[in-house]
């Protein structure tokens, strides 16, 4: 599961390497590329997140696309005061505020819809984090100061030391950065006694209950964790797009972050970047073509759950047989 074994490793090298020599050798030249690329490694990073606890803990989550829209307006709202007033004593375009700010907010979220969420199971679950998903969505798109419906409009990005995000180099190789600690942070968590107790627990639950283990705890950690990780892919987000609305934390977002887990292949590391380079790249082809690219995209989706058991990445490694044991 969270061990890399050789095609993985490969993969995981191969696909770094994609996401990070091209666009820094080609920018200068068609800066399109360049956005492209770092939208592609944003949503990577939220769908890391998002593959802890579905791929690796079991819980579907259809709100997790919360978390982003709250990492993006605890950077953009900040931004809006320092225009209008400002916040008293809080340089209100300091990035490690606005990006405390969103690592808090989104902890406290999680920590209090994960406490209400854990106590259901599978469809319920599901439901109850798509209710709180849209709880957030309603209440920004209720707050008219901030654009409401419509959006709100980034002044200015985030300030930090040695990094400009005005740069489009400079934002992309930071959320490179991010990315690969985040993955990092994953693949540790997932090796250790903690990832070895989530994955058991998706597996059998009652059997490590009755050897003393509180899975609903671990379980509320790795959300919060989760969470907090995709809080901050909405901060990377808000200075990206300069623009923030209520759109970002839909439930069709939080299902198109599910498409890239299934799609690249949920408890594995590299799977949903695999994952999210998929989507991003096709979506742009599939769009460009016609407003309908959800269709072939939905058409693919079921294909790949058919006959590629483990997304793209089980493909690669060998793993996507649709005809393996369900407990293998």
């Amino acid at each position: 599961m969270g061990r890399l074994g050789k095609a993985g490793w490969v993969t995981l090298i191969v696909m770094l390497a994609l996401l990070i020599l091209p666009p820094v050798l080609l920018w200068s030249g068609n800066e399109f590329y360049l956005l492209l690329a770092t939208r592609l490694v944003i949503l990577a990073i939220a769908a890391v997140s998002l593959n802890l606890i579905l791929g690796y803990g079991g819980m579907v989550s259809f709100g997790h696309a919360a978390f982003i829209g709250i990492g993006a307006y605890a950077m953009g709202i900040p931004v809006y005061h320092e225009f209008y007033g400002g916040l008293p004593g809080v340089a209100s375009t300091n990035g490690f505020f606005q990006l405390a700010l969103a690592v808090g907010l989104s902890a406290l979220f999680a920590l209090i819809t994960g406490a209400i969420s854990l106590r259901t199971k599978g469809v319920y679950f599901l439901m109850i984090t798509m209710a709180f998903g849209q709880m957030v969505f309603f209440l920004f798109q209720s707050l008219s100061e901030y654009g409401g419906d419509d959006g709100l409009v980034i002044e200015q990005r985030s300030e930090l030391p040695l990094v400009s995000f005005d740069n489009p180099l400079s934002l992309y190789l930071t959320s490179y950065a991010v990315l690969v600690a985040v993955m990092l942070l994953v693949w540790l968590i997932v090796n250790s006694r903690f990832g070895m107790v989530l994955r058991g627990a998706k597996g059998n639950d009652q059997r490590l209950i009755t050897l003393g283990y509180n899975t609903y705890l671990y379980r509320l950690t790795a959300y919060v964790i989760a969470g907090v990780i995709a809080g901050v892919a909405g901060f990377l987000m808000a200075n990206f797009a300069s623009f923030i609305s209520p759109d970002m934390m839909g439930w069709s977002r939080s299902g198109e972050l599910m498409f890239m887990v299934i799609l690249g292949g949920a408890a594995s590391v590299i799977g949903p970047v695999l994952g999210a380079a998929a989507f991003v790249v096709i979506q742009e082809v599939l769009s460009s073509w016609t407003v309908y690219w959800h269709l072939p995209f939905g058409i693919m989706l079921i294909l790949i759950v058919l006959y590629g058991r483990g997304g793209v990445m089980g493909i690669i490694s060998g793993r996507g047989s649709a005809h393996r044991r369900p407990d293998e």
